[in-house]
Protein backbone atom coordinates (compact mmCIF):
# COMPACT_ATOMS: atom_id res chain seq x y z
CA UNK A 1 0.00 0.00 0.00
CA UNK A 2 1.05 3.41 -0.96
CA UNK A 3 1.06 5.94 1.68
CA UNK A 4 2.37 9.97 2.15
CA UNK A 5 5.56 10.80 3.15
CA UNK A 6 7.55 8.73 0.47
CA UNK A 7 10.53 10.70 -1.02
CA UNK A 8 12.66 11.03 -3.83
CA UNK A 9 15.68 12.00 -5.11
CA UNK A 10 16.96 11.97 -8.42
CA UNK A 11 20.50 14.18 -9.46
CA UNK A 12 21.95 14.97 -12.92
CA UNK A 13 24.57 17.61 -14.71
CA UNK A 14 23.30 19.99 -17.43
CA UNK A 15 24.71 18.26 -20.49
CA UNK A 16 23.99 19.91 -23.67
CA UNK A 17 21.53 17.50 -24.93
CA UNK A 18 19.71 18.42 -22.49
CA UNK A 19 19.40 22.28 -23.06
CA UNK A 20 16.78 24.34 -24.69
CA UNK A 21 18.46 24.85 -28.11
CA UNK A 22 18.92 21.39 -28.73
CA UNK A 23 14.99 20.22 -27.32
CA UNK A 24 13.26 23.07 -28.99
CA UNK A 25 11.49 24.45 -26.39
CA UNK A 26 13.76 27.86 -26.73
CA UNK A 27 17.19 29.14 -28.14
CA UNK A 28 19.48 29.20 -24.91
CA UNK A 29 22.15 26.91 -23.70
CA UNK A 30 20.27 26.36 -20.92
CA UNK A 31 18.83 23.30 -18.85
CA UNK A 32 15.17 22.88 -20.48
CA UNK A 33 12.37 23.20 -18.54
CA UNK A 34 10.89 19.82 -20.32
CA UNK A 35 13.78 18.23 -18.83
CA UNK A 36 13.53 19.80 -15.97
CA UNK A 37 9.69 18.42 -15.80
CA UNK A 38 11.35 14.85 -17.17
CA UNK A 39 13.63 14.73 -13.97
CA UNK A 40 10.29 15.79 -11.47
CA UNK A 41 8.29 12.94 -13.27
CA UNK A 42 11.14 10.22 -12.95
CA UNK A 43 12.11 11.29 -9.61
CA UNK A 44 8.32 10.60 -8.47
CA UNK A 45 7.96 7.61 -10.60
CA UNK A 46 10.89 5.93 -9.14
CA UNK A 47 9.75 7.32 -5.66
CA UNK A 48 6.60 5.24 -5.25
CA UNK A 49 8.03 2.26 -7.57
CA UNK A 50 9.11 -0.33 -5.07
CA UNK A 51 5.41 0.49 -3.42
CA UNK A 52 3.57 -1.42 -6.62
CA UNK A 53 2.81 -4.62 -7.41
CA UNK A 54 4.65 -6.20 -10.06
CA UNK A 55 2.32 -5.18 -12.52
CA UNK A 56 2.02 -2.17 -11.75
CA UNK A 57 3.52 1.19 -12.89
CA UNK A 58 2.19 5.04 -12.67
CA UNK A 59 1.69 7.26 -15.49
CA UNK A 60 2.14 11.11 -15.25
CA UNK A 61 -1.50 13.26 -15.67
CA UNK A 62 -0.71 16.28 -14.46
CA UNK A 63 2.12 19.23 -14.26
CA UNK A 64 2.12 22.69 -12.54
CA UNK A 65 5.90 23.67 -11.91
CA UNK A 66 7.83 27.20 -12.25
CA UNK A 67 11.25 27.02 -14.17
CA UNK A 68 12.52 30.38 -12.12
CA UNK A 69 16.30 30.02 -12.71
CA UNK A 70 18.00 29.16 -15.22
CA UNK A 71 21.10 26.29 -14.69
CA UNK A 72 24.39 26.47 -17.45
CA UNK A 73 25.45 23.27 -18.88
CA UNK A 74 28.20 21.71 -16.62
CA UNK A 75 25.97 22.23 -13.08
CA UNK A 76 24.86 19.71 -11.26
CA UNK A 77 20.51 19.46 -10.58
CA UNK A 78 18.45 17.39 -8.79
CA UNK A 79 14.91 17.04 -7.85
CA UNK A 80 13.43 15.79 -4.44
CA UNK A 81 9.75 14.80 -4.43
CA UNK A 82 7.32 14.03 -1.52
CA UNK A 83 4.05 12.35 -1.93
CA UNK A 84 1.58 14.65 -0.47
CA UNK A 85 -1.77 13.44 -0.94
CA UNK A 86 -3.34 9.57 -2.00
CA UNK A 87 -6.58 9.14 -3.52
CA UNK A 88 -6.99 5.43 -4.41
CA UNK A 89 -5.11 5.29 -7.61
CA UNK A 90 -3.97 9.38 -7.78
CA UNK A 91 -1.08 10.24 -6.56
CA UNK A 92 0.08 14.00 -5.56
CA UNK A 93 3.56 14.61 -5.06
CA UNK A 94 5.53 18.02 -4.02
CA UNK A 95 8.32 18.45 -6.21
CA UNK A 96 11.35 20.88 -5.98
CA UNK A 97 14.74 21.34 -8.52
CA UNK A 98 17.83 22.66 -7.28
CA UNK A 99 20.75 23.39 -8.84
CA UNK A 100 24.18 24.56 -7.25
CA UNK A 101 22.74 28.14 -6.70
CA UNK A 102 19.10 26.92 -4.65
CA UNK A 103 15.78 26.31 -6.45
CA UNK A 104 15.25 26.53 -10.19
CA UNK A 105 11.84 24.92 -10.21
CA UNK A 106 8.74 23.81 -7.78
CA UNK A 107 5.47 22.86 -7.87
CA UNK A 108 3.39 20.30 -7.69
CA UNK A 109 2.99 16.08 -10.00
CA UNK A 110 0.13 13.91 -10.66
CA UNK A 111 0.24 10.61 -11.31
CA UNK A 112 -1.75 7.61 -11.47
CA UNK A 113 -1.15 3.69 -10.83
CA UNK A 114 -2.08 1.82 -13.60
CA UNK A 115 -2.13 -2.15 -14.70
CA UNK A 116 1.05 -1.82 -17.22
CA UNK A 117 -0.33 -4.55 -19.30
CA UNK A 118 -3.89 -3.11 -19.18
CA UNK A 119 -2.69 0.20 -19.80
CA UNK A 120 -0.49 -0.83 -22.93
CA UNK A 121 -3.13 -3.07 -24.55
CA UNK A 122 -5.82 0.19 -23.86
CA UNK A 123 -3.54 2.49 -25.62
CA UNK A 124 -2.47 0.21 -28.84
CA UNK A 125 -6.23 -1.39 -29.19
CA UNK A 126 -5.40 -4.78 -27.95
CA UNK A 127 -7.85 -5.33 -25.72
Amino acid sequence: MIETGIKGHLEQTVTPELTADRVGSGLVRVFATPMMIAMMESTCHTSVAPFLAESETTVGTLVNVTHSAATPVGMKVWCDSELIEVDRRRLVFKVTAHDERGVIGEGRHERFVVDTARFQAKVYGTV
